[in-house]
C-alpha cells in the first residue's frame, strides 16, 4: 500500500504522526511510504531519518496521493481536493460541527478514521489519551503565564507567596486532560477543585489525588459557586463524537473577576465557555467579559518532539494494520473500527450525517466483504 505523510498546515502545528521508526516498520512490511519534505522537521525528525528508514521524501502533492494518508490534525480548507478519490484519511478529524468538511470528504469517497474515536480493549482512547494528558499539563503552564500582568492577567501566582494565598484553580472534566491539569496545578501549590459530570469518574479520582484536589460534580449549583471564585478555569470536557457541553454561559463568565483566565482545552469540539473561540499559538488569547481566554486547539504542538513520540508509538501499529488492508484491519479490530466516521464516502456516524445532511448507515459486516 502507498502511505502518505503530508506536512501539517494548521497554524502553529509542528507535530508529525509517524516518526522514522514507525515508517521503517511500514517499509519492512512491504509498503511504500511517501513523506513530504520537512514533514517531521518541526518535531526534530529530519528528512534524512525517513530516507534511512526506507521512505521516499517527496513534494507536498505527492505525499497526498496515497492510498492511506496519515497526519495529525484535521485537513484544512481546500486540502480535501488533494486526497486521492477513495483513499483513507487517518488523523484527528474533528468533523463534529464541520458539515462542509464532512460533505467535502464524502464527495471524494474518502474513508475517514478519527484518532479521537479509536478505542482500546478497555474502552479507552489510546491515541487521544496521551495528547489530552499533554494538553492538560500545558493548560496549567499557559494559565499560570496569562494570570501574570505581562500575560494579560490580574497578577496572581499559582503557588501564592509570602502574605498571599495560592491561586484558585477550577478544572472542569475528569478525563486525561482534566486529571493532568489538576495534578500539575496541585503540585505547583494552587488550591484546586475538579468538577466532573460523572460520579464514577469523581470516585475514581479520590484515590489518585488523596485529598490534594477537591472533587465534586459539575452541577449548576456547584458551577455557580465555583466559577466566580476561580482565578483560573480549565475546560477539559470530552464527549466522544459530540460537541462539548457549554457549562459556562456568558453570564457566568461575566461574574469572574477581571483578569481571571479560562484555558479551554475543549475548544476543538466547541469549548466549555459560550465566550470561547479558537485561537493560535502565535495569538493565543483574547479578552471577553473582562476574562482572558486561551483557546489554542492544538496545544501539544507547543512540545512537538514529545508529542510526536507519544503519537507515533500508538499511531504506528494502527497504521501498520490499516496498510495491510483497511477492511480486514477494521474487521479484526472493533476499537479501530470505532474510529470510522465515513466509509468510502458514506456517513457512519449519526451526528455527522445529521449535521452534514448525508445519508447515514452504520458500519457493518457487509462493508468488510471483498
Amino acid at each position: 500500500m502507498r502511505i502518505g505523510i503530508p506536512r501539517e498546515s494548521k497554524p502553529g502545528e509542528r507535530r508529525v504522526a509517524l516518526l522514522s521508526e514507525a515508517v521503517a516498520a511500514l517499509v519492512g512490511a512491504g509498503h511504500e511510504v511517501r513523506v513530504a519534505t520537512g514533514a517531521g522537521s518541526g518535531a526534530g525528525e529530519p528528512d534524512a531519518a525517513y530516507v534511512t528508514a526506507g521512505a521516499r521524501v517527496v513534494d507536498a502533492d505527492a505525499a497526498w496521493q496515497a492510498d492511506l494518508v496519515v497526519k495529525v490534525k484535521e485537513i484544512q480548507p481546500g486540502e480535501h481536493d488533494r486526497l486521492a478519490p477513495g483513499s483513507t484519511l487517518f488523523c484527528f478529524q474533528h468533523l463534529v460541527g464541520e458539515p462542509e468538511l464532512a460533505r467535502a470528504l464524502a464527495s471524494r469517497g474518502v474513508t475517514a478514521i478519527a484518532f479521537e474515536m479509536v478505542r482500546d480493549g478497555a474502552g479507552g482512547f489510546p491515541i487521544l489519551a496521551p495528547m489530552s494528558a499533554l494538553a492538560g499539563r500545558l493548560a496549567i503552564q499557559a494559565g499560570a503565564h496569562h494570570l501574570t500582568v505581562p500575560g494579560g492577567g490580574r497578577g496572581v501566582l499559582l503557588a501564592g507567596g509570602p502574605g498571599s494565598e495560592p491561586a484558585r484553580v477550577l478544572v472542569l472534566g475528569g478525563g486525561h486532560a482534566g486529571a493532568n491539569a489538576a495534578e500539575v496545578a496541585a503540585a505547583l501549590g494552587a488550591s484546586v477543585t475538579l468538577l466532573t459530570r460523572s460520579e464514577a469518574t469523581r470516585d475514581a479520582l479520590w484515590a489518585r489525588f488523596d485529598g490534594r484536589v477537591a472533587l465534586d460534580l459539575a452541577t449548576p449549583e456547584n458551577l455557580e459557586a465555583e466559577v466566580p471564585a476561580a482565578d483560573l478555569v480549565v475546560g477539559a470536557v470530552f464527549v466522544p463524537g459530540a460537541p462539548t457541553p457549554r457549562l459556562l454561559p456568558r453570564g457566568l463568565v461575566a461574574r469572574m473577576r477581571p483578569g481571571s483566565v479560562i484555558v479551554d482545552v475543549s475548544i476543538d469540539a466547541g469549548g466549555v465557555a459560550e465566550t470561547s473561540r479558537p485561537t493560535t499559538h502565535d495569538d493565543p488569547v483574547f479578552v471577553a467579559e473582562g476574562v482572558v481566554h486561551y483557546g489554542v486547539p492544538n496545544m501539544p504542538a507547543a512540545v512537538p518532539r514529545a508529542a510526536a513520540q507519544a503519537l507515533s508509538a500508538v499511531v504506528g501499529p494502527c497504521a501498520l494494520a490499516l496498510a495491510g488492508g483497511v477492511a480486514p484491519a477494521l474487521k479484526a479490530d472493533a476499537g479501530l473500527a470505532a474510529g470510522v466516521l465515513l466509509w468510502q464516502g458514506r456517513a457512519t456516524h449519526a451526528g455527522i450525517a445529521s449535521e452534514a445532511a448525508l445519508a447515514f448507515a452504520p458500519l457493518g459486516p457487509a462493508d468488510f466483504e471483498s
